[in-house]
């Protein structure tokens, strides 16, 4: 199963901060047989926030959204949502419970300014479920399988563990995976473009791909001793079963295509 991820923020963006987002979520959803599939990095633009989620609810599939869910007026994600859904904001009263809570925990009153701007959190489209927030219990929210959560890590990734093992359990390590790969030595890569369309002609489940670089360790290479290239094969499921048979395949045609040297990569 495969994963959006959008992560919102000019300051991620304008690089003020830095993303601890991607790397995080990629390794999360490998490490229970899940897929990053893609990843956008958007501003805090309310009309382009709302363009980008109308787009992703029609698409379908499962989304996680980092960031503007707050209540200052440079956070839009929570009127974005509601407009791309074409829903009213509503405000829902379990969160506004766990606000109150928060708020007299930290010896406010419900009357103080403080906590009616803390209260407007609590207000979502219509209809969503909340995610719980086990750092300050400020609720995240759920709608169309598309989870909003905040943009501080320490909230948004514990929060992204409960949603998967909560909703997506089963789906767990349910599809096979496997990859094979060398650094290549001695060939540019459109050296090796047509035996990759052979390579997908002749195994039409298995993926092809090619990583090239130039060397600059060594500065007096020169013509094709210049190029390294990380060479794969990608297989999921049944294709598997077929991956040591196509890479032994591709590993005699590189040779024969003059490349001198081949190491392997984990698999």
């Amino acid at each position: 199963m495969q994963f959006g991820l959008m992560i919102i923020g000019d300051e991620i963006l304008h690089g003020s901060r830095q993303d601890k987002h991607f790397a995080f979520f990629k390794q999360l959803l490998e490490s229970r047989g899940l897929q990053l599939a893609w990843v956008q990095y958007l501003p805090d633009s309310r009309a382009l926030l709302t363009r980008q989620l109308q787009r992703s609810f029609a698409d379908g599939g499962a989304v996680f959204i980092t960031g503007g869910i707050g209540a200052t007026p440079d956070d839009h994600t929570r009127q974005a949502a509601a407009a791309a859904l074409g829903l009213p904001l509503q405000r829902h009263p379990e969160a506004l419970s766990l606000i109150e809570e928060r708020t007299l925990a930290m010896g406010e009153t419900l009357t103080s300014p403080g906590h009616a701007q803390r209260a407007k959190m609590a207000d979502f489209a219509a209809g969503v479920d909340l995610i719980p927030n086990p750092f300050n219990r400020i609720a995240g929210f759920a709608v169309q399988q598309h989870y909003f959560l905040p943009g501080f890590p320490q909230m948004a990734h514990p929060m992204a563990e409960w949603v998967l093992g909560t909703h997506y359990q089963a789906h767990f390590h349910q599809t096979a995976r496997r990859q094979c790969s060398a650094l290549i030595e001695g060939l540019p890569e459109s050296a090796i473009g047509p035996l990759m369309d052979d390579i997908e002609t002749r195994w039409p489940d298995i993926k092809t791909f090619s990583l090239p670089t130039i060397r600059d360790d060594q500065p007096g290479l020169s013509g094709a001793a210049r190029y390294r290239l990380e060479f794969g094969l990608k297989a999921e499921g049944a294709a598997c079963a077929l991956l040591s048979e196509a890479w032994a395949y591709a590993e005699q045609a590189l040779r024969q295509l003059g490349a001198s040297e081949i190491t392997p990569l984990n698999d």
